[in-house]
């Protein structure tokens, strides 16, 4: 069985969004004949913990870990936070008022903490794993980023030991929604765009979660690199869901018209619309005002909360902080209408958030509002798994919630989804494996190992 070290900075009992995708594939990648050994933090920032994701990690399996250093403590000092506080992802903010000093260190965090606030780990990482490597010899390397340090110690690596590695985007970097926010100066920016170029330049593979922003992460590539002719090098390997995560097993569905948002709620994401149109069918519509019920399970920012006030929504609202993933796959199978929410950024049209699949999966149909003709559209429209509207189309987003709605009062609110089985984390797998085999063989064809 040929072995590919994997740097991923988030592990069980980690928890959240970005756990999941290692975590499946290592799961399943022993059946597609490669051994994954986990390089990871002791001691991470984690956003959540969550114990019941431990069950996905095979037996056996070689976990190496060692301490990072992070400077979160000082900054939770500088903003007024508590120590055991988690750090908020995305800008989030849960309180009325943005702590005093929080622009200050949103402003040190991007100029002086480059790429991200875990690069104290890159240079012991590339140390320690040189020796370790050394000792036990690997086939392939794989970063997967954010945080993109993770991708700067590969980068060592590929430069000492000359190994194949495959660098995973599971979100851009220079290309990220809060890029802007990060307020760079411009030898800042130059030094993102500068680390950003030299991992596309020496990864044998970059791969990323959707095609659009794969497309920009090779347009980066091109202008720097006009005459390169490797046209394997980029690989789209989407996000999915696991089928032992929904098992057949009849659920009963929630008796109130429930319409379930999973996940953080940032700013960027609040879909003003929606509350405006919820308003003012709830004012006309009494039927459905006495059937309502919204439900928001993950962290919420202020400005949602509110936005929901100032419609007269708080009263349908049901907010949940956090549920283990356990827990969300049972509440994503309970619900009437799944919300998808994608953020109102530039880069809106290649965001495909890892719960659309989820959503197909626990079989409810999709309320979605985000770009038309983005890759979540396409996805949505593939496998018939929900209605879509724009950003500012109050019309149609009326018409799908009272589509859903009539359905829902018929008794016949199905899932109509379809074709979803290539979205199995299982068979993605069989993608990453492909990948690792073709670099993998092609150093040994090349005499590099």
């Amino acid at each position: 069985m040929k072995k590919v070290l994997i740097i991923t900075y988030y592990w069980p009992p980690s928890g959240g969004a970005g756990v999941q995708r290692w975590l499946k594939f290592t799961k399943y990648l022993r059946e597609y004949g490669w051994e994954p050994i986990i390089y990871t933090p002791e001691n991470p920032e984690s956003p959540n913990n969550d114990s019941s994701l431990e069950k996905d990690i095979p037996k056996n399996l070689t976990v190496i870990k060692t301490k990072i250093w992070e400077p979160y403590t000082f900054y939770k000092v500088f903003i007024g936070q508590k120590k055991d506080q988690k750090v908020n992802a995305a800008f989030l903010t849960e309180s009325k008022k943005p702590k005093k000093f929080e622009k200050i260190a949103v402003w040190i965090r991007g100029n002086f903490f480059i790429p991200d606030a875990r690069k104290f780990w890159v240079n012991p990482s590339i140390k320690f794993l040189t020796n370790y490597l050394q000792k036990n010899p690997v086939d392939a390397i794989v970063s997967t980023g954010p945080p993109h340090s993770m991708h700067l110690i590969a980068l060592g690596l590929k430069k000492k030991l000359k190994l194949p590695w495959m660098a995973d985007f599971r979100d851009p970097w220079t290309n990220i929604d809060f890029y802007s926010k990060l307020m760079l100066t411009p030898f800042a920016d130059h030094a993102h765009k500068r680390l950003e170029l030299k991992v596309l330049h020496h990864a044998d593979v970059v791969a990323c979660v959707g095609q659009t922003w794969l497309d920009e992460l090779e347009e980066i590539y091109k202008k720097q690199y006009p005459n390169s002719i490797n046209t394997s090098k980029f690989r789209f390997i989407s996000n999915g869901y696991d089928p032992d995560d929904y098992s057949n097993e009849k659920v009963e569905v929630d008796k109130k018209f429930s319409i379930v948002y999973v996940g953080t709620l940032d700013k960027s994401r609040n879909p003003e619309i929606l509350w405006k149109t919820l308003s003012a069918i709830v004012k006309k519509n009494t039927s459905l005002a006495n059937d309502l019920q919204i439900k928001l399970v993950g962290k919420t920012d202020i400005a949602v909360t509110e936005d929901m006030e100032k419609n007269g929504l708080l009263p349908y609202m049901e907010k949940t902080p956090y549920l283990t993933h356990d827990e969300v796959t049972e509440v994503q199978k309970k619900s009437q209408v799944l919300l998808l929410l994608i953020n109102n950024t530039p880069n809106a049209m290649g965001i495909i958030t890892g719960k659309l699949f989820e959503y197909l999966a626990a079989e409810r149909p999709v309320l979605c509002i985000g770009p038309k003709g983005g890759d979540a559209d396409k996805i949505l429209t593939e496998t018939k798994g929900g209605l879509i509207s724009g950003y500012e189309d109050s019309e149609t987003l009326e018409a799908n919630i009272l589509y859903f709605y009539t359905k829902y009062k018929a008794g016949n609110l199905p899932c109509e989804s379809e074709n979803i089985e290539r979205y199995s984390r299982k068979m993605l797998t069989g993608e990453v494996a492909e990948v690792l085999n073709t670099i993998s063989d092609g150093n040994k064809a090349n005499g590099r190992i």
